[in-house]
């Protein structure tokens, strides 16, 4: 394994999705679209592990999942069936970076680039 090569379980991806509420869409709105939609209970789905979930004030809701790659289509069909009309989503891959740091830095400290 290369130094920016980060270990992990080759059998999960994470995905980080953004979360922007849809303009015009007050509080009251949002909790009532998401109670109808059955978010809480449904999203996410079965086998989807939530790595973290933060709030960006201003911005947007932050949340990284984890997953077997084969869920991540029943995650994309969740969010649109959950979330659809109340968030503006969007998803990129993800790793944590936290174990490539180290690495690097104690390359560095090494000697190395």
């Amino acid at each position: 394994m290369s130094d920016t090569t980060p270990a992990g379980n080759d059998d999960k991806v994470m995905i980080t999705v953004i979360l922007k509420h849809h303009a015009g869409l007050v509080l009251d709105d949002v909790q009532s679209r998401l109670k109808a939609s059955d978010w809480w209970e449904s999203f996410p789905p079965e086998g989807v592990r939530i790595v973290s979930w933060t709030v960006a004030m201003g911005f947007a809701q932050i949340a990284t999942f984890e997953l077997p790659p084969k869920l991540l289509p029943v995650l994309n069909l969740e969010l649109e069936r959950r979330g659809w009309g109340v968030f503006k989503a969007e998803v990129y891959p993800t790793y944590d970076f936290v174990p490539v740091r180290e690495r690097i830095r104690e390359r560095v400290r090494n000697g190395s680039q």
